[in-house]
């Protein structure tokens, strides 16, 4: 796959339709340096996505810890 078709699926990927344009724009002017710190910022903001997404499942993993502590301490008690 050609580096122009990937970036026209960067919505695909999650990134927002306003990122995939100028990364479109910056490759069909040639500014390939913008280009990549471009990318790399969508690669951040995806990695920042991923941790707070982390961090939410490990909230619900607490929550289910908790529910099962109170659920076997409930059948003893």
């Amino acid at each position: 796959m050609e580096l122009q078709d990937m970036i026209g699926e960067l919505s695909k990927l999650g990134c927002e339709t306003d990122q995939e344009e100028i990364a479109e724009r910056l490759y069909s002017e040639g500014q390939m340096g913008d280009l990549v710190k471009c990318l790399k910022k969508i690669r951040c903001d995806l990695v920042d996505e991923m941790h707070q997404s982390q961090r939410k499942v490990d909230k619900i993993d607490l929550i289910i810890r908790k529910a099962e502590k109170e659920a076997v301490e409930r059948i003893g008690g």
